[in-house]
């Protein structure tokens, strides 16, 4: 039996099989990665005989785990300390005159700096949603069935994430007015965390004209 397989480095191996050795692997590197092996290593890897003949596994599923530190800058630290005052501030562009939530201190589309600081409503739509319907491990705090929408501020140019709350999953449509649901005033901080949820207004739903462009829609006539 013989594989090739091509890595990366573009490492050429050969797998085989030998009575009484089992799997070993052997070929030439054309790397010119330092820390790839030197060309010419054939080295054989041995294998157990009881592997010999096993079928090949194609995949595996591993969890993993990240932990890191991130540093708000500029542009984010400004939409955190509003947050305290239940207040939601986003940066236009000035190349396109779109306005970005949270703003990142740059166009993500223009690449131009945005300093220019717009303060939005607390109110918006539905632009597209999930409803999930398992439980997630981390978020015991999160009974399912709940919904997940793209949360889309009066005035923004971008949505974000956020739960429909206060209404049947079932219930909720693209278009959906919401408002957001705060923490109570003692509980405030410098965290997105503050808006707990999005319910709706009762307001007429907004008739998306544009799926391909998030934020181009026309209100619904009265």
């Amino acid at each position: 039996m013989a594989l090739r397989a091509r890595g990366a480095h573009r490492r050429h191996c050969r797998l085989r099989t030998d009575p009484g050795r089992g799997l070993a692997v052997t070929g030439e590197s054309t790397a010119t990665d330092p820390l790839a092996p030197p060309a010419g290593l054939a080295a054989p890897v041995t294998v157990p005989e009881a592997l010999s003949g096993a079928e090949p596994v194609e995949s595996v599923c591993t969890p993993i785990r990240m932990t890191y530190t991130y540093t708000p800058g500029r542009a984010l630290s400004g939409y955190l300390r509003a947050m305290v005052g239940k207040r939601i501030l986003g940066e236009r562009c000035p190349a396109t005159g779109q306005v970005f939530v949270p703003p990142r201190g740059v166009s993500p589309l223009a690449g131009t700096a945005t300093s220019e600081v717009v303060e939005l409503p607390d109110t918006g739509y539905v632009d597209s949603f999930n409803i999930t319907r398992v439980p997630i491990e981390r978020r015991p705090d999160l009974k399912p069935p709940y919904c997940s929408a793209w949360i889309v501020l009066d005035g923004a140019s971008v949505g974000f994430m956020g739960l429909v709350i206060n209404i049947a999953p079932e219930e909720v449509c693209i278009g959906m007015r919401v408002r957001a649901v705060w923490k109570p005033d003692e509980e405030l901080e410098t965290s997105a965390a503050n808006i707990l949820g999005w319910e709706p207004t009762g307001e007429p739903d907004e008739v998306i004209t544009d799926y391909e462009r998030i934020g181009r829609v026309e209100a619904t006539p009265a």
